[in-house]
This record gives C-alpha cells, sequence and structure tokens, in this order.
C-alpha cells in the first residue's frame, strides 16, 4: 500500500492528461449537438438521421484517420441519437488512435500499416451496415423518436441557458466519467503490470476480445 501511495501523483498525472486530451473532442461535439437543438430545430436532426444509411462508410472512413478522441465524440453523437449504432460500431472498429505510433515505434513498414488500416476499415464498414440492417429488419422502429432534447433532459441540465452552458455541462459529466475509469486502469497497470494486464485479455482468444 505504501508502495501505491508513492506513486499515486504519477498515476493521477498520467490519468488527468490522458482525460485532457479527449476533453476538446467532447466539447465540440456537445456544442454540435446543441447548436442543431436550439438553432437548427429538429430538421437537421432529421436529416442527419436519414443519412445515417451511409452513416458506417463515413463512420469507418473517419475512424481510420489516426486522431484522439473521434470514438469519444461518437459515442456523444450516438447518446444524442443523431448517429446510428452501426456509424458507432463502425467508428470502434476502424479507430486506429493508439495502434500507428505502436506499429511505427517497432519499425513495421508502411505497406503493412497500409494492409491493417484497410482491413480495419473494411472491417468496420461491414459490421457497421450489418448491424443497421439487421435492426431495421428485426427491431421494430419506435413510434416516438428520441430527440436531442430528450437526451439533454435525461442528463439532468438546464438547455435553456444556453448553448455554451450547456454543452460544458455535458463535457465535464462525461469527463469526471472518464477520469475515474482512467484512475482504475493505471492503477490496476501499476499493480499488474503492462505485459500481465495484456495477458489476461490475450490469454482467451474470444472471450478476451469480449472482455476488451
Amino acid at each position: 500500500m505504501a508502495h501505491l501511495f508513492e506513486h499515486l501523483p504519477e498515476i493521477i498525472e498520467h490519468s488527468v492528461l490522458d482525460t485532457l486530451k479527449i476533453v476538446p473532442f467532447l466539447f465540440l461535439t456537445y456544442l454540435f449537438m446543441e447548436f442543431l437543438e436550439h438553432k437548427s430545430g429538429d430538421a437537421a436532426a432529421r436529416w442527419l438521421r436519414r443519412s445515417g444509411k451511409i452513416g458506417p462508410l463515413v463512420g469507418g472512413a473517419m475512424g481510420v484517420v489516426p486522431q484522439c478522441g473521434f470514438s469519444a465524440a461518437a459515442s456523444g453523437l450516438y447518446a444524442g441519437r443523431i448517429i446510428t449504432v452501426g456509424t458507432l460500431v463502425a467508428v470502434y472498429l476502424s479507430t486506429s488512435d493508439e495502434m500507428l505510433p505502436i506499429l511505427i515505434a517497432e519499425g513495421a513498414g508502411a505497406t503493412l500499416i497500409l494492409k491493417i488500416l484497410g482491413v480495419k476499415l473494411l472491417i468496420g464498414i461491414l459490421a457497421g451496415f450489418a448491424i443497421d440492417l439487421s435492426l431495421r429488419l428485426f427491431i421494430k422502429k419506435k413510434q416516438e423518436e428520441e430527440h436531442i432534447h430528450e437526451f439533454c433532459e435525461h442528463e439532468g441540465c438546464h438547455c435553456e441557458e444556453g448553448i455554451l452552458r450547456s454543452a460544458l455541462h455535458h463535457t465535464l459529466h462525461i469527463a469526471i466519467f472518464l477520469l475515474l475509469i482512467t484512475l482504475l486502469l493505471n492503477t490496476a497497470v501499476f499493480f499488474l503490470g503492462q505485459e500481465r494486464l495484456a495477458s489476461v485479455f490475450s490469454s482467451v482468444p474470444v472471450l478476451g476480445h469480449v472482455l476488451a
């Protein structure tokens, strides 16, 4: 325990820095959502939902571009019912935030990196379209679609106080949650070590992927 307290400032520092990297993406996402709700009304949101038929293609293509926090931004858009679950999954599967620095550091060739990115992109797009198609075929559409303002009400904020303040409220809410999760993960890495923690997920091929 004393060993933990000795390294606690370092764990907190890394957790805060990791969270701060994502905060700008979160803020811009919620600011965009608030703009749709307050300025553009439901018409713009309905247009985005209709364009969700090609959402997995767009989400997969954007996710494969190296950028920290885009998956978090996509999660916010999905929470506001702006993008489909298939688009969200396409982003998750194609995203390559940490992969590229690791491959480059290990001296992987450009051809190998491009092949991996291409496979991730293809899997993300196909999975996204398959999920959206399955949901449309097997799950009945709600009679009343949830709108962005209903998401805002669920979050317990006062959207009438202004776009900026409401976006800051959402960003702070999620950033605190991310900070707590990051603290837990960094503490686990400290106790178990990176290699041992990775072995938990890689030792069982299928279950390990599900856990991850």
